[in-house]
């Protein structure tokens, strides 16, 4: 359950008939109970900004640091304070990358689409970086700058985008890295500086984002590298990182449709348009339809899951009546399943309940028994020793 029910959501709108698996997911128990706990901590220091109240922003704090509550409120302050410093919010809103397309000719990367899950796919073309045009067109603290906004964009339209379209909750991404050609020679002082301050900013301010990442074409040269760059990640994030030689392809598309990945990766999409797919940031947060109903749910800025309202109404997105009403059923039916599964817990307790009592019933019988025998054995003895008496006296 999120901090603001389902139920109150949709009372404030009759019309709006967004699925609680958009809205609110599938929480365990365990994690709900961590997440309500950091909650409080924060509230009661006053340190939990409105913005930023949200039962799965708080659960990846949580999930990064081992669900180690303290850990977790001091790295979600410190991502706090990284925002403030660093005037995110405005980098967000007032950020103009004028070399966007000078520098995706000499760096490919971009999100193209999306997961087989409903994730937005990001891929990367490292190992073709021109690193000394790629300085001459930006510089580092410009490039994090981007870098930053991009990750703003995922937070704020990219997420709830894919969940709309997908009808659950997406907060995660899958990532493509292709290296081929990159290895110790060409990865120069600058681009080690740019990884660094770019991991330390994902790992430590946006954690949890990450689905998987799969890292393809991985030669000789790259896993000597790849030592190096291991020490500079978290082992959560090691975790979601599968480094891949040239046979990729069967790995990568059981992850991602052939339609969403690129020709140059095996996939069927050639995006005719200019500039090939990495120029196109293409997925569901670029069509109209989707982007409107994102901002009409989310407002401007990050909005909590738990305010996806009635602000929406669902009949102008298409498709949504119908999986809304699925969703609705298929919920119906886990709350059902749930009611009964109570109900036979309760049938089997009241049946050894009741297997207990005649147990004590009968117990309690023989015990009367042997009382009765036992007050039966000390009259006789009493009677006994009176008549002994009496016949003694005469």
């Amino acid at each position: 359950m999120s901090f603001r029910s389902i139920e109150q959501l949709l009372r404030r709108n009759s019309k709006t008939k967004i699925s609680r698996n958009i809205v609110d997911g599938v929480h365990d128990q365990k994690e709900e109970q961590c997440v309500q706990s950091l909650r409080e901590l924060l509230l009661a220091s006053n340190q939990l900004p409105e913005k930023f109240d949200d039962y799965y922003l708080l659960l990846r704090f949580l999930r990064m640091r081992g669900f180690n509550i303290l850990k977790a409120k001091e790295m979600f302050l410190n991502m706090l304070k990284w925002r403030e410093d660093c005037s995110v919010d405005a980098i967000a809103n007032d950020f103009k990358y004028e070399e966007y397309d000078a520098v995706k000719r000499c760096y490919p990367h971009g999100f193209h689409g999306v997961d087989k899950f409903g994730r937005p796919l990001y891929i990367e073309r490292i190992g073709l970086v021109d690193l000394s045009k790629l300085m001459q067109v930006t510089n580092i603290d410009r490039y994090v700058k981007y870098h930053i906004s991009e990750q703003e964009k995922t937070m704020s339209l990219r997420y709830p985008s894919c969940s709309l379209v997908a009808k659950k909750h997406i907060a995660s991404t899958t990532a493509i890295l292709d290296v081929k050609g990159l290895g110790m020679n060409n990865f120069s002082k600058s681009a080690r500086e740019m990884f660094i301050e770019i991991q330390k900013i994902d790992s430590n301010y946006y954690p949890e984002t990450l689905n998987q990442l799969y890292i393809i074409n991985a030669g000789t040269g790259f896993r000597a590298l790849w030592k190096v760059l291991k020490a500079f990640m978290e082992a959560r994030t090691l975790a979601k990182i599968q480094v891949l030689g040239t046979n990729y392809l069967n790995t990568l598309l059981e992850a991602v449709d052939p339609s969403n990945l690129p020709d140059f990766l095996g996939g069927t999409c050639t995006c005719p348009a200019t500039g090939g797919c990495l120029l196109q940031d293409k997925g569901p947060w670029t069509d109209p339809e989707t982007v409107r109903a994102s901002k009409a749910a989310f407002g401007k800025g990050q909005k909590s899951f738990n305010e996806l309202t009635a602000t929406i109404a669902c009949e102008s997105f298409i498709g949504c009546q119908d999986g809304t009403d699925a969703s609705e059923n298929i919920l119906r039916k886990q709350v059902d399943e749930q009611i009964s599964e109570k109900i036979r817990e309760l049938e089997d307790c009241a049946a050894q309940t009741k297997k207990t009592l005649q147990t004590l019933i009968c117990k309690q019988q023989e015990l009367t028994s042997h009382l009765e025998q036992l007050r039966k054995i000390l009259w006789d003895g009493t009677n006994s020793d009176k008549k002994a008496n009496i016949q003694n006296s005469k």
